[in-house]
């Protein structure tokens, strides 16, 4: 799930969405006049303003070569924030992309994916060696959003794989604790953050409620889902519905979501359970869009991101496992157009 990393003078990833969302969209208060809706508006440019392209992502560059590229290479994704940057440089990268954000005028959003252990030692094995390190490092990277009206994914796979057979069960009350120090961190520094809850295919809402709240849901704006996955955005709208339904029953309120769309775009019946590493029947699904929604239909969406990059590798196999793909987060020209509908 890796993708490139920015280099601090021209920049290699991205970040997410875009779109104004309506006014009367906005604020769950009990007042909907115009006026109290603007004045909403007006506390927090996150709610009017949309989300940075970052013009040196690979994609984009693509996109500048070759126009086939462009509905990729000009759309928002999220940067990601990883180990490759030591802790004494994270703050510097995360400095500069926030800045370069808000100098356009646009939100920045990031991925945050460093957490000791990572993935359970499976495809993106890593992250911070234990968790003084971790600790060290997360302080760093707030330091660098600081006041900066930052969104922030929350370590993708990370909750959902607690209690997994991979997952050394000892680890749990450490990772959860870990969550909670960076969910408090980057919120004390002024970031949306938004903790992971894997797919609708994953974990029951039962449990992964349960795991959130553990991870520190309640210092949180709320929880995102189907990050580098391809599940349908109605089952993931459903599942992220029933996991606010079951936070309530636990005491944590006033949570919302967010769902990944970038490679969620093929046909229900193109897609096959377990092959997701470069699959050949992904498309790219629909673009990023704020919404900040409150209604029956999709709860307390806040809205549909991209957040791994399409286009870039899922990883590299001596079989067929991976489809021909390059190491994980090389652009991959071959495998961009194949999600495009073009291969």
């Amino acid at each position: 799930m890796l993708p490139r990393a920015r280099t601090l003078g021209a920049g290699v990833v991205l970040t997410l969405v875009a779109s104004l969302p309506a006014v009367g969209a906005v604020g769950a208060g009990t007042d909907r006049s115009p006026a109290h809706a603007r004045a909403a508006l007006a506390k927090d440019p996150r709610l009017t303003r949309g989300l940075f392209v970052d013009p040196n992502m690979p994609a984009a560059s693509a996109a500048q070569r070759n126009a086939v590229f462009a509905p990729i290479g000009r759309t928002a994704q999220a940067l990601w924030i990883t180990d490759y940057y030591a802790t004494d440089q994270v703050k510097a990268a995360v400095a500069a992309y926030t800045e370069d954000a808000n100098d356009a005028d646009k939100t920045p959003v990031m991925s945050i994916y460093a957490i000791p252990g990572r993935d359970c030692g499976l495809y993106s094995a890593g992250g911070l060696p234990d968790s003084p390190s971790y600790k060290a490092w997360v302080k760093q990277a707030a330091a660098g959003m600081k006041d900066q009206h930052a969104m922030v994914v929350l370590e993708p796979d990370a909750v959902p794989f607690m209690g997994n057979p991979e997952c050394d069960a000892d680890k749990i009350a450490e990772r959860s604790g870990l969550l909670r120090f960076a969910t408090r961190t980057f919120t004390d520094a002024g970031a949306w953050v938004y903790i992971d809850a894997g797919h609708s295919g994953w974990r029951t809402p039962e449990d992964i409620a349960r795991l959130l709240k553990a991870s520190g849901i309640a210092l949180a704006r709320g929880f995102s889902t189907n990050v580098g996955n391809y599940r349908k955005s109605p089952d993931e709208i459903a599942y992220a519905k029933a996991v606010v339904r079951e936070l309530k029953k636990l005491g944590v309120t006033g949570k919302r979501y967010v769902t990944e769309t970038a490679r969620n775009g093929a046909p229900r019946a193109d897609i096959v359970d377990g092959d997701v590493c470069n699959p050949t029947w992904a498309r790219i699904g629909r673009k990023p869009r704020l919404l900040f929604t409150n209604d029956k239909a999709y709860g307390p969406l806040d809205g549909y991101l991209w957040v791994k990059h399409p286009g870039e590798s899922d990883g590299q196999s001596s079989d067929d496992t991976c489809h021909g793909g390059p190491p994980s987060g090389e652009w991959w020209p071959k495998g961009a157009k194949r999600l495009l509908g073009k291969g």
